[in-house]
């Protein structure tokens, strides 16, 4: 298994006015399953507008994430899709796909990143991340 995620950490078909809405919505399971705090979901805000949107990491996805800290209570992923895709102002165009990543420590962070990698590239694509039509879909997607 490349990435592992909670079922109740995907979501699917949601809807957000802009980019910081984006994080906060792919960022809420997180939250509401005590993996990080408000200040976390801050945190991930805060580092696009001093960064730029670096989180782009690909067309039409985005992977949300800041420095491990103590905003950080447990290391965790999560995940959105956007009916809409939303505007982050990078040349990779809108984004269809928000991944939150949650990490306690600087080791873990770099082991969740290639596992997203991984997943990314043997899932077929963003595409078919963004075409999921429920969560039990996009969940397999992982699995495989």
């Amino acid at each position: 298994m490349s990435a592992n995620i909670s079922l109740d950490n995907i979501l699917i078909g949601q809807s957000a006015s802009n980019w910081q809405e984006a994080i906060r919505t792919s960022a809420a399971p997180l939250v509401k399953c005590h993996s990080i705090t408000e200040e976390y979901v801050q945190q991930m805000i805060q580092s696009v507008e001093k960064f730029g949107p670096y989180i782009v990491l690909m067309p039409g996805f985005a992977l949300a994430h800041a420095s491990p800290g103590a905003s950080v209570l447990h290391s965790d992923i999560s995940i959105a899709t956007f009916v809409k895709p939303v505007d982050f102002g990078r040349e990779n165009g809108p984004v269809s796909v928000v991944m939150c990543l949650a990490c306690t420590d600087h080791t873990s962070h770099i082991d969740r990143l290639q596992g997203i990698a991984e997943t990314l590239m043997g899932s077929g694509s963003v595409e078919k991340i963004a075409a999921c039509k429920n969560k039990e879909e996009l969940y397999s997607l992982f699995q495989e």
